[in-house]
């Protein structure tokens, strides 16, 4: 059995741990992982996020109502809490009136670590989640996870939406300019990297097929070439 890194969650020899320098993004990132999504480890990016963000934390379940520690932290006073989740109510950072309401709080960024369609039923039932003011991008983006479907091009991965919110909210300095989170997507695109060279392997014949869908991918895939 191949021994795991219990930080990234992917096995050692394929750790991403190695690209990440741990930093302080100013940021309390918390991420409500869905339990299908926490036994994931072929593309999950909410575990390699958690292992890049200092202070940030995974909460495992599906109904976030009575969660304890979810109760402590939006119930303590030195945090905003938001919801990141798209919407025409959201905050962003260059929304009028958004640094002013976090005043000198820190913001606590709730992220639903899930597939949109568990993501939902996780909404529905959280309703001491659903509740918080939403944040969402002023930017447009687009995500490079392209091996991956999703139900909107907008839709982007956990471990992107980390970084574009420290971006964003560093371009209005609400939180340190001078802090840097480019080690998250050097990690993400190390992740990418080598799924579309396992898939590869696979078509080729160099390793055997490990889930039950893989033989219908019969066409290798271009590497990409990140900026």
């Amino acid at each position: 059995m191949r021994e795991i890194c219990y930080k990234c969650f992917h096995p050692k020899d394929t750790c991403f741990c190695k690209y990440l320098e741990p930093f302080d993004p100013g940021v309390k990132f918390v991420f409500l992982m869905h339990p299908k999504e926490a036994k994931r480890q072929r593309t999950g990016t909410g575990r390699i996020a958690h292992a890049g963000l200092l202070d940030s934390e995974i909460l495992v379940g599906i109904d976030f109502t009575q969660n304890k520690r979810l109760c402590e932290l939006l119930a303590d006073p030195k945090y905003y809490p938001v919801l990141m989740y798209p919407g025409d109510d959201a905050w962003n950072a260059k929304k009028e009136g958004f640094k002013e309401e976090i005043g000198e709080r820190k913001l606590l960024a709730i992220i639903i670590d899930s597939t949109w369609f568990c993501s939902k039923k996780m909404l529905k039932l959280s309703t001491n989640v659903t509740s918080l003011p939403k944040v969402s991008f002023y930017g447009n983006y687009r995500s490079i996870f392209t091996f991956k479907r999703e139900p909107q091009p907008e839709y982007i991965s956990t471990i992107e939406t980390c970084y574009y919110l420290v971006k964003e909210l560093q371009s209005t300095s609400i939180i340190d300019p001078n802090t840097n989170p480019e080690c998250l997507m050097t990690a993400f695109k190390e992740l990418i990297k080598l799924q579309i060279q396992k898939e590869n392997d696979r078509i080729e014949g160099k390793i055997p097929n490990s889930h039950a869908t893989d033989f219908k991918y019969k066409r290798l895939k271009e590497m990409p070439k990140f900026d």
